[in-house]
């Protein structure tokens, strides 16, 4: 490749509700939940990974990566944006992936078909098609029956041009995002669709834990 990729990994959150111990701590077969979501862009064409950690569970990671010559620790923010932010400023490259720390069934063949993917895309999110009925509702009351035929669920990686991503950052900075793709919608830019696996789930409770021993023992 002649140009560079990172992947930021914000790892920043409680995990209040998953329960008394950090998600991304957890253990699957011996091994914690983020040492599954790293070890898939490691073996990937990224150059470098930046983990935006909680400061409870810093030194912890930094235990874990100690040998990994590809990643880097930092600490995260306030808020899952900032934390990115955070990863942003770490680093310089041309192409730049943000991956959530607890989706540790995402592949290493995806991740470097986003890659290939967002040189000429610029921005791009692997997502399902939503496969539910998924109804509007007011009041308990159901209004409408969305046509899922137009639906898909958001999932990471992002993939996108740094400088187009930063650029997004600064200048929607404090505001209150959910992912980093709605950031450059809300500034009228295109985000395309890659499509993803039903299997990239986000860990949030306990129940997670048990589908992902399944997933990860295929």
């Amino acid at each position: 490749m002649n140009y560079t990729v990172s992947a930021i990994i914000p790892a920043g959150g409680t995990s209040s509700r998953f329960g008394k111990t950090n998600k991304l701590l957890e253990k699957i077969d011996g091994k914690e939940v983020i040492k599954y979501t790293v070890e898939a862009f490691e073996a990937s064409n990224v150059q470098k990974i930046i983990i935006c950690a909680n400061v409870a569970i810093i030194d912890e990671l930094r235990n874990i990566f100690q040998n990994s010559s590809k990643v880097q620790i930092i600490e995260g923010g306030a808020s899952r944006q900032k934390s990115v932010f955070n990863g942003l400023n770490a680093s310089e490259c041309d192409y730049v992936l943000i991956h959530d720390g607890a989706r540790p069934m995402i592949s290493t063949d995806l991740i470097n078909l986003a890659i290939e993917e967002v040189v000429t895309k610029k921005a791009l999110t692997v997502a399902t098609k939503t496969i539910d009925t998924i109804k509007e509702v007011q009041d308990g009351k159901i209004i409408r029956t969305i046509d899922r035929a137009k639906l898909y669920n958001t999932q990471t990686p992002q993939a996108f041009q740094y400088d187009l991503i930063k650029d997004a950052h600064i200048k929607l900075y404090g505001q209150n995002f959910t992912d980093d793709a709605g950031m450059l919608e809300a500034l009228g830019q295109t985000v395309y669709i890659l499509n993803g696996s039903y299997k990239n789930i986000k860990i949030t409770t306990q129940n997670d834990i048990e589908i992902a021993k399944v997933y990860l023992s295929e």
